[in-house]
């Protein structure tokens, strides 16, 4: 994922900006507290994650299933899902594996969300067969989608079929410079139970926005493939820990990198990190070793 790449990470400032002052009150409406955390990557293909799979692994999904609990899956987002395509990879993972499928451009890049509904009932109908194991599904919209064209995104919102959980990730910067305009935005995605998709990328921070709109974390981390990526990942388990006392409900947490092999390493001190501080038993992936225990 090279969005947001810089040529100089050393020059971003990755301080975590303050909670906007709705966060609190969305999250303080939760009673039932913690309830799922999904981390994982964007991707299971071999190529990207190089030095991850043992050599001679014959289904990455399957192994890949066995070292995370939770895919962003963006591979709906190249291909319409078929329903028997989600019910293989459905069976291919644990019990308590989640897939968090991104819509496919058809709907968000190529139709600019006009005209939609029936590739949006295609895409809802063939992820529901991810039945249990989906986690949520999420729309990323262009980056020269802006404020202009809100009639179309609050129709999307109202017209989404209700039993798929959305989250939605904005990118133009005009969603977030003008706070009227974020404002009104964020209280559509309150009142349909749109989760607002947070990114930390270095040169987007302006995506940075730290407002929740249901008690759901849904952050997509990326990497600059630099040591601070660690610091910035306990910033983030400082973050959420506060978070969690406040009322967060479900955290799905994906990390991605410009250099995407980095993004198990970084995935796994993470969970590792969570487990030391929130007690929690998540596996922590283990990356490929020979015989000497050297990576491939």
């Amino acid at each position: 994922m090279k969005f947001g790449q810089v040529e100089d990470p050393s020059k971003i400032d990755f301080t975590l900006p303050k909670d906007h002052s709705k966060t609190k009150e969305i999250l303080s409406q939760n009673k039932k507290g913690l309830e799922n955390i999904s981390i994982g990557c964007a991707k299971w293909n071999k190529t990207d994650l190089k030095g991850f799979y043992p050599k001679g692994t014959k289904d990455e999904l399957t192994y890949y299933a066995r070292q995370f609990n939770s895919i962003e899956l963006n591979a709906t987002f190249y291909g319409m899902p078929t329903p028997e395509q989600v019910t293989v990879w459905k069976e291919k993972t644990p019990e308590n594996f989640k897939f968090f499928p991104k819509i496919t451009n058809t709907v968000s890049h190529f139709r600019r969300l006009i005209d939609v509904t029936e590739p949006v009932t295609q895409f809802a109908s063939a992820v529901m067969n991810f039945d249990q194991k989906l986690g949520m599904a999420f729309l990323q919209l262009h980056d020269n989608f802006k404020p202009k064209d809100y009639d179309r995104l609050e129709k999307f919102v109202k017209d989404w079929p209700k039993e798929v959980p959305l989250a939605i990730e904005l990118r133009n910067t005009e969603w977030f410079t003008d706070e009227e305009i974020f404002n009104t935005t964020c209280e559509l995605f309150e009142a349909n139970n749109i989760t607002n998709i947070i990114v930390d990328t270095a040169g987007r921070r302006d995506m940075l926005h730290m407002r929740l709109t249901t008690p759901n974390a849904f952050i997509r981390y990326v990497g600059a493939n630099a040591e601070s990526d660690y610091e910035r990942l306990d910033d983030w388990m400082k973050h959420l820990t506060k978070w969690k006392k406040e009322g967060l409900q479900n955290v799905y947490f994906f990390v991605h990198q410009n250099i995407e092999k980095a993004s198990p390493l970084l995935s796994a001190y993470f969970i590792k990190k969570m487990n030391e501080e929130w007690k929690t038993n998540l596996n922590i992936p283990q990356m490929a070793t020979d015989n000497n225990g050297t990576l491939f």
